[in-house]
């Protein structure tokens, strides 16, 4: 394996390394394991959320990995029911808290919010006090369309570091790419391999980029895996991903992507799979009561 991570440097000079872990739905009972194992294959990028509850497990991942503090990476997110300057305070401190850290490396804001956008405003300019104040190294937003992006920008001071979204072959977010790209933000891609995708239920056909014979074409001529494939187009495209598993083996697989790049007509041939259908929720019609998470505090 060849572990050579890429690191990407931010908009206020921060390096991060370009593939992490995710820990979106990773059972609290292995989310630990994964994470140690994650550390243990060259991962230092490890992304979480408050509304994921299992921050304490992703700080005893990394205490049990036995590496400095230094050399990891950690992002967390504000839950949208903590909006708000005094609810995104306690909210943060509550995220170290669980954590065991004395600051984050990045800090998001999980979702717009559209119909209260003075509370995702406010929320914002709390992440950038903490900014100032060193708890945390680096700030952004996560499934911020462009609008979303030029309103947050046009009522703050600082331009988020990263926008973290939905992005895999079948759904590309050109439109969010351009303008994160505009404004010098690094696009982040969530269910990088579109594992949220399933089977038709009608057809029994599978509808996952994993299984599309495009991909699996590519597989088979680098010796790779369809997710290594999927993951290294990411990697091509100049995003950082985090795809999710709580498999030692899975986790190492996906790890297993520096010793190979695709070539321009490759990428361009996965571009062309995007079918503009969006697997999760859609960030122009998030609110409040979108997702029911109760926060184990």
């Amino acid at each position: 394996m060849n572990a050579e991570n890429r690191l990407i440097t931010l908009n206020n000079g921060v390096e991060m390394p370009a593939l992490g872990l995710g820990v979106f739905l990773a059972p609290p009972e292995q989310t630990a394991d994964a994470v140690e194992t994650a550390i243990a294959c060259g991962y230092r990028l490890i992304d979480t959320a408050a509304a994921y509850n299992n921050e304490r497990q992703v700080g005893e991942g990394i205490r049990r990995s036995g590496i400095a503090r230094s050399e990891t990476f950690v992002t967390t997110k504000l839950w949208v029911a903590d909006y708000g300057h005094e609810s995104a305070l306690s909210a943060f401190e509550a995220s170290l808290r669980r954590l065991e850290l004395e600051y984050i490396d990045l800090y998001l804001l999980h979702w717009p919010l559209p119909t209260d956008f003075a509370a995702t405003v406010a929320s914002y300019k709390v992440a950038e006090n903490l900014l100032a104040e060193g708890r945390t190294r680096a700030i952004g937003v996560s499934n911020f369309q462009p609008r979303h992006l030029e309103d947050l920008i046009d009522q703050t001071a600082i331009i988020p570091a990263v926008n973290q979204v939905e992005l895999n072959p079948y759904f590309t977010e050109q439109t969010v790419r351009n303008a994160n790209e505009r404004h010098g933000i690094v696009t982040q891609s969530w269910s990088p391999v579109g594992g949220v995708y399933d089977r038709n239920q009608n057809t029994g056909v599978s509808t996952r980029p994993l299984d599309n014979p495009v991909i699996g074409k590519l597989a088979s001529k680098y010796g790779k895996t369809a997710a290594q494939v999927i993951i290294r187009w990411h990697l091509d495209h100049g995003f950082s991903a985090i795809p999710k598993s709580v498999t030692p083996g899975r986790i190492a697989e996906n790890f297993d992507v520096f010793d190979f790049a695709l070539a321009p007509d490759e990428i361009a041939a996965i571009d062309a799979l995007d079918t503009g259908m969006r697997a999760g929720g859609d960030p122009e019609k998030f609110n409040r009561n979108s997702y029911m998470v109760t926060i184990d505090d």
